[in-house]
Order: C-alpha cells, then structure tokens, then sequence
C-alpha cells in the first residue's frame, strides 16, 4: 500500500511516501515544502542518491505546497510515481485532539469537526492540519485520509497526573488540563526500544526521553503512558531550545505586570525567546551551545546545565512514579546525537544502578544502541524515533479494514 504521510505546519509542509508490505516498508520519497505564506517559498526534497534538491516555488498557501509535493511525486525524471491515483491513503499528523480522541481515526466530516473544537487549545497547530486535510481532499477526492494525534498516546494518563490544582470548573468547562505531545514518538520509542532489547512491553517500565528543540518526557508502564512533561501545551516541562519549560506562574504575572505585556506578548517571550537560547543569549542549538562552551562562555554552560538538569530531575521523578524503571530510551535531534549530554545525565544516576558504558556511548550518533553496561541494572539505549513510519502504520491499519 502506498502511503503518504503529511505533517503541516504553520509555515511547512513535511512529508514522505511509503510503500508497505508485510512488516516491511519502503521510504519512496521525502522532503517538505517551507516558508508557506512567504516569500520565497521552496521545496527540498530527497533524490535517489541520497543528495538533496531545492525547487523555488514563491509565496505560495499551503493548498500550493501540496500541489507542488505531488507534482514532484509525479514528475517524470524526479518522481517515484506515475499518477496520483498509486496513493492509496494519506495519513495526518494532528497535534491536538484533546480528550476526544485516544487513538488514530479515519478523518470524515465528524472528526474534521472534532479537530476544530481543538483550535482554542491549539491555534498555531490544529488550523494548520486541517488545510492539509482539506487540501488533500480538494485535490485527490475520495482517497482515504487519517489523522494520528500527538496526543493520543498520554490519553492514558490518569487524573492524579492530568489534573491542574486549580478551580476543577476550568477543567469540566474549558479543557484545562495536561494533555502532552510527542505522543506519535514516545509511543514508537517506548515500543521499539523493548522490541530491540527482546522484552515484553506490558512487564517493562520505560523512560522515553524525546530531546530536541522541543524536548519532552513520558513515563510508560506496561506499555501505557501513564505521565509525561508536557501539558495544556507544549511549553510545560523539560527546558527547550527557545521554549521556557517548568515556571513558577507568579513569575509570568509578575513579568505581565511589571513590564506592561499583554498575553500575546508573554507567548512570545516563553515560546521563542526563552529556553537555551534566552539563558544563553547565543543560539537554540546545541552544536552551537557546545562550540561556545568550547570557548569559555559561562553563559552558554549555564544553559547547557540547566537542561540537563531538568531531564535528570524528570528521569528521578518518573523512576519514583513508576516505582522503578527498566529502560531508558534517548531519541529527537539532541538525544540521539549528542553523546555528552547522554553520558552527563546518566552520571548522576547511579543511585538508581545506571551505569553507562562512555566509550561506546561516545561513538553512537543516530542509530539503535545499547550504551549502558552489561551490568547495569537500568538499560540505557538510543532509538531513533520514526513518527511517519508510525502514521504510515496506523493509516494502513485503518484503511485495510474498510
């Protein structure tokens, strides 16, 4: 079944097809569609030899980008398709379903209204997945499409852990409660990773850490989550590249008032200029945190602690939780590829028999790995997360019991 998976954002287009078969599937094609709504929009796409091309498309809307996606899909010299018609289904990532939906669904008119109701709680997100929906449905009418939510996976969480100490009124009216993201991806990881290690997920406690530009945790016990870091948004929790994470919310109040902002104001603040790059004042990447570090900027190893500091305190937290934890798994940008910080924060874990093996961690960058010793009573591993191959899966699930 070919399946193309679709993951729009505000500004964005990303995407890849697959071609499944059994417990096999073929990447077909990749690549995305940025700077949508502005000029100088562009298309970079993988070609068969691994290099990557760039297509200038102008000011483009996101109808457009998908246009251009499949009329790259279908080209005769770069395509990997004759025809639109080899798609058999198309699957969405949908970043925000609230409490409505606890697993992936087949998108009809209802879910598409379900999706909406969600704006309020997700209005940089949901109103973006919803064009590429109904792109899809403009231009290739009649071709099955499904949504997969972020956070559909954390719908398992119990009240002790959604619930916000605050009036319950906001929570039965308003929605007000820690919903978590990245669900796609913790879900994988917390599945492949005991797949890799040869154990049963419904006996295994895990700690996927997601650690990227946005960065989130997820405690998973036999095989459901049952706590992770983000909540009504993806601001909460762990420190991020340009997001603020865990805040005493007296200190917003405070900053509001003593500095006259409005709401808008302070979303900017803590969504794009705070995290290592507002501790820092010199980049939200890491690779440019440590070149700076490297130099002697105080500043940028004061950052670099901070973030480890917090998936350290999440990684006790959730071990205390669960009452123990088996596995933890390293994925996302940063987690995957940067060695020291995985070495840094497994450092302090040996309370909790962790033992990580330094030279082989030190060599593993973006590939499933074991990178604790044979002794050590938690394993530690990377698993490079995979969210469209996971959409790909759900999509062709559903579609094949229509």
């Amino acid at each position: 079944m070919k399946i193309l998976v679709l993951n729009c954002g505000s500004s964005s287009v990303k995407y890849k097809l697959f071609d499944t078969h059994g417990e096999s599937a073929d990447v077909l094609a990749e690549g995305g569609v940025e700077k949508i709504g502005l000029p100088g929009g562009f298309l970079k796409y993988k070609k068969t030899d691994g290099s990557k091309e760039t297509v200038e498309l102008g000011h483009i809307d996101h109808r457009q980008a998908i246009e251009a996606i499949l009329a790259n899909l279908t080209d005769s010299e770069v395509g990997c398709i004759a025809s639109y018609d080899e798609i058999d289904a198309v699957g969405h990532r949908v970043v925000h379903g609230g409490e409505k939906f606890s697993a992936s669904v087949l998108i009809d008119d209802a879910v598409k209204e379900k999706i909406r109701e969600c704006y309020d709680i997700a209005p940089l997100h949901n109103p973006a997945n919803m064009v590429g929906i109904e792109a899809i449905e403009a231009i290739m009418p009649g071709v099955p499409q499904v949504g997969v939510f972020d956070t559909a996976f954390h719908q398992t969480m119990p009240a002790k852990a959604f619930m916000y100490a605050i009036p319950y009124s906001y929570y039965t009216e308003d929605g007000v409660r820690r919903y978590g993201f990245h669900g796609t991806s913790h879900r994988y990881v917390s599945e492949r990773v005991c797949r890799f290690l040869g154990v049963d997920p419904k006996d295994t406690k895990v700690i996927t850490c997601h650690i990227g530009n946005g960065a989130s945790m997820a405690a998973v016990e036999n095989g459901k989550c049952v706590d992770t870091s983000m909540g009504l948004t993806p601001t909460e929790g762990l420190m991020m590249g340009t997001r603020v994470g865990d805040i005493d919310p007296g200190a917003l109040t405070y900053l509001m008032t003593k500095h006259n902002l409005t709401a808008d104001g302070l979303q900017a603040i803590i969504n794009k200029e705070s995290g290592v790059l507002g501790v820092s004042g010199v980049s939200n990447d890491m690779r440019e945190i440590e070149a700076a570090i490297a130099a002697g900027n105080e500043r940028a190893r004061l950052a670099l602690d901070m973030y480890m500091l917090r998936i350290t305190k999440y990684i006790g937290a959730y071990a205390a939780e669960m009452g123990g934890v088996d596995v933890i798994a390293f994925t996302g940008g940063v987690g995957e590829n940067q060695t020291g910080l995985r070495a840094d924060v497994c450092s302090t874990l040996g309370f909790m028999g962790v033992e990580i093996d330094t030279a082989l961690n030190a060599g593993i960058r973006g590939v499933e790995a074991t990178v604790s010793t044979p002794g050590s009573k938690v394993k530690v591993c990377v698993i490079p997360t995979d969210e469209e191959l996971t959409i790909a899966r759900d999509t062709e699930d559903i579609v094949a019991a229509l």
